[in-house]
């Protein structure tokens, strides 16, 4: 056990729960739990919505999964990974202004909320809720076993007892504080992240004797390590583009980040954002996939990439210094395990059981399910985390993938299209949903990219033609 890395590890965890015990205060006063307790009273500022959207979306994926894919396939994974830089530019440019003004109007709570206001349709609902559900099951167990691996790494504990500690270390402060706690603490989780991956490059070039020697030795193993198309040649053209939908422009349909662009409380704080968060997610992004193929010339033959990450920064650092950086993974960890806790407890809580189930449920009952629902949920992930694969990134990308598939369009195309309706909404999300898991199981690369692009593609269309083909249906309704 490397208690010199574990020391500084535990304080800035003890730093993060605190902040999160002081926002339950808060939470457990306030006269409006549901406004409080699933978006922050709405009332965020510049600087904190540009962190609470990087550290959401700075998951395992990007600290442990990210560097041990760029770990095996080289340069071209660190372009690919590139597209990322985008995503609160998206995020904020697309939803904006005319997002946080109908949320409002609405009074929506959540992302579901707005498209049953939207819509004014249960099927929307019940299928927003499922699809949230499923896939972002397979997003947290992803950070569940990036929390795990790090705390493996730096305690020498089984994985199993790392587990354990990780999920109970989450639930306590998510359960108690909500987004309140979640958004504040994402403040000094992204602090950490930008100051941490920062020293992180630095030590790995100097462990490597310079970047020229690093290039050099990843050349003298395989030329194609320094290449755009990856150590197996699999990093096409069409696929790295394609990463341009799934991890660049189609962010902006994943609940856990639009829900950001809800929570905010001025014009001037959105556009700070959009400035601070494109900056802070390139440098972050930029920073820890470098490490992880540098890693390959300073640490050579790990096999589980998912390690690599943990294990450089340790053989390259002074215990203690390994520690305050090893907290800037953890913190993008907790920080999107706790995200995605409040989305899915909002969705079964705020959207199914409030709108269909006991729409007069007292404030004090909503408050102790709230609660109870994210507890189970987080023993669940905890059920599937058990037996992990070696790399969790493709776990996150497919929960993406999927949900991205299913909103990308009701949410864009509500906001924007007066014509849109609840059928075109159905048939696009279904459409959507379907082609991906058809896709992502059995066609893994169509035309060579990723099989995010043919649904995005096609229920594009569904929703606009099912859409005009049902208006006088509508009308008839109405």
């Amino acid at each position: 056990m490397n208690i010199e890395a574990l020391i500084p590890l535990i304080v800035i965890l003890l730093v993060i729960f605190i902040v999160g015990i002081w926002a339950s205060r808060y939470v457990r006063t306030t006269d409006s739990f549901l406004q409080d307790y699933f978006l922050g009273g709405r009332s965020l500022g510049g600087f904190i919505l540009a962190m609470t959207m990087t550290a959401t979306y700075g998951s395992a994926s990007s600290f442990i999964g990210g560097p041990g894919t760029a770990y095996n396939q080289g340069l071209g994974w660190v372009l690919l990974a590139m597209s990322q830089v985008v995503t609160g530019y998206f995020v904020l440019m697309v939803l904006g202004k005319k997002f946080a003004i109908v949320s409002r109007r609405y009074d929506a709570v959540t992302l579901v909320d707005f498209l049953r206001k939207r819509y004014n349709s249960k099927w929307v609902v019940f299928i927003s809720a499922a699809s949230i559900i499923i896939f972002l099951f397979s997003a947290m167990a992803a950070q569940w076993i990036g929390g795990a691996r790090l705390i493996e790494s730096l305690t020498g504990l089984s994985y199993i007892a790392a587990l354990f500690i990780f999920t109970l270390s989450v639930l306590v402060y998510v359960a108690i504080g909500g987004f309140r706690a979640v958004a504040l603490t994402d403040a000094v989780q992204g602090s950490i992240m930008f100051i941490g991956t920062l020293i992180l490059l630095i030590a790995v070039i100097i462990a490597g004797g310079g970047v020229p020697a690093i290039i050099s030795e990843l050349q003298a193993e395989n030329p194609n390590l320094i290449t755009p198309f990856g150590a197996d040649g699999s990093l096409t053209p069409a696929y790295v583009s394609s990463f341009w939908i799934l991890v660049g422009v189609g962010v902006v349909a994943l609940p856990q980040i639009s829900v950001r662009a809800m929570s905010y409380n001025s014009s001037k704080a959105m556009h700070r954002a959009i400035i601070i968060g494109t900056i802070v997610v390139g440098f972050i992004m930029l920073n820890m996939h470098l490490v992880g193929v540098f890693a390959r010339a300073v640490m050579p033959g790990v096999e589980i990439g998912d390690k690599v990450m943990p294990l450089v920064a340790l053989k390259v650092m002074p215990g203690w210094l390994a520690g305050i950086v090893l907290s800037a993974p953890m913190a993008a960890i907790m920080s999107t395990v706790d995200s995605l806790l409040i989305l899915v407890s909002s969705a079964l809580v705020k959207d199914v059981y409030l709108n269909y189930i006991e729409p007069k449920a007292s404030n004090q009952r909503i408050k102790r399910l709230s609660v109870a629902v994210t507890a189970v949920l987080g023993i669940i992930v905890l059920l599937m985390s058990l037996n992990p694969p070696d790399l969790i990134i493709w776990l996150n990308l497919f929960a993406f993938g999927g949900l991205e598939a299913a909103f990308i369009w009701p949410i864009i195309m509500g906001l924007y299209w007066k014509k849109g309706n609840k059928y075109g909404a159905i048939s696009s999300m279904i459409c959507g949903i379907v082609l991906y898991i058809i896709g992502d199981r059995f066609i893994t690369q169509p035309f060579g990219m990723h099989p995010i692009v043919l649904p995005v593609i096609i229920s594009f269309f569904v929703y606009v033609f099912v859409s005009l083909g049902t208006q006088e249906k509508v009308k008839a309704m109405s």
